[in-house]
């Protein structure tokens, strides 16, 4: 019996303010009942602090990752109220340093943290490693005609040609967006890099918890020129799987399903995450969109010197 994982189940049915990526039917979905875990720091019975992750393990390395279709993970802090900033970061540098003294052992760390996490000097301090990510959010949902406003010229003129020839609709299933996203990137010349029974899995899951939305695009003769998948979760809705048809770009299908989404997520949740892309003409729509641009971490360590190797690092510190 796995006390902690228990623990945090019981902590996910009776707690709004987790993110949709750590929630554990999240992570039961993604990875599998038996494939994730969780590190868990307490006070007076009550969870502090919690950092899931994914086991894995590759040839001879076990591993600790990021799951499948998961942006990102890293730990969830309860900050007690009216905390003073040395405070704060003091209390940070304890509990983060139980949870990492806490993880089992592992050949690699590879996980990206949520951008609302912004001290990683504890891990630091472990010998981890950090790179920086940027991710485009659209920061207060409150009033979703003036952010449409601030869309770039170019994506209002996008928006005016899709409404004048599109639908929205939200009656797909998961399988027809999955056959969909297959065969416009077997047009680029890509291939898609999940399952359909592992998106099947996901799909279910966001709908079952009311966290989950798919919406499409589609022309007078039926045709679908583009897709999302949106999920959310008390504090921001984020942009998880686009799919366009590369024939049909032009149409602006997808500033049109941007549009119906910061309507639909106004009274849902408070903020829209893109999920950046750090692929330049990926960035640059994302960009055009209004949204700002929000740093976030990739925190990676190495305790096989044969990965080190691998990695060309000489050292985790």
């Amino acid at each position: 019996m796995n006390v902690d994982k228990d623990t945090y189940r019981k902590f996910c049915r009776e707690t709004s303010q987790l993110s949709v990526f750590i929630r554990d039917w999240w992570l039961d979905a993604v990875c599998g009942e038996d494939n994730w875990d969780v590190v868990l720091e307490e006070k007076n019975q009550t969870i502090i602090t919690a950092l899931p992750f994914y086991k894995v393990k590759k040839g001879m390395f076990k591993g600790i990752t990021l799951p499948p279709l998961t942006p990102h993970l890293g730990p969830y802090i309860f900050y007690p109220p009216d905390q003073k900033y040395s405070s704060k970061l003091s209390y940070e540098k304890e509990i983060m340093s139980n949870l990492i003294e806490k993880l089992p052992r592992f050949d690699f760390f590879v996980q990206s943290f949520s951008p609302s996490f912004t001290n990683w000097l504890p891990f630091y301090w472990k010998g981890f490693l950090q790179t920086t990510r940027y991710t485009y959010i659209l920061d207060d949902l409150t009033d979703p005609d003036r952010l449409i406003s601030d869309f770039s010229h170019e994506k209002r003129k996008n928006l005016k040609r899709a409404e004048q020839i599109l639908t929205v609709r939200s009656d797909w299933t998961p399988d027809e967006f999955y056959t969909h996203h297959k065969s416009s990137l077997a047009k680029t010349g890509q291939k898609i890099n999940y399952s359909p029974e592992l998106f099947r899995r996901i799909v279910q899951a966001a709908m079952e918890h009311h966290a989950g939305r798919i919406v499409y695009a589609i022309d007078e003769k039926g045709v679908v020129h583009g897709a999302l998948f949106i999920v959310w979760d008390e504090n921001s809705g984020y942009d998880l799987v686009s799919t366009i048809d590369p024939d049909l770009r032009s149409s602006g299908s997808i500033a049109l399903l941007i549009k119906e989404m910061l309507i639909y997520l106004s009274s849902r949740t408070k903020s829209f995450d893109f999920e950046g892309s750090m692929i330049e003409n990926v960035e640059n729509s994302f960009r055009h969109f209004g949204a700002k641009q929000i740093p976030y971490f990739k925190i990676m360590k190495y305790n096989s010197m044969i990965l080190r190797i691998i990695k060309g690092i000489r050292h985790n510190a």
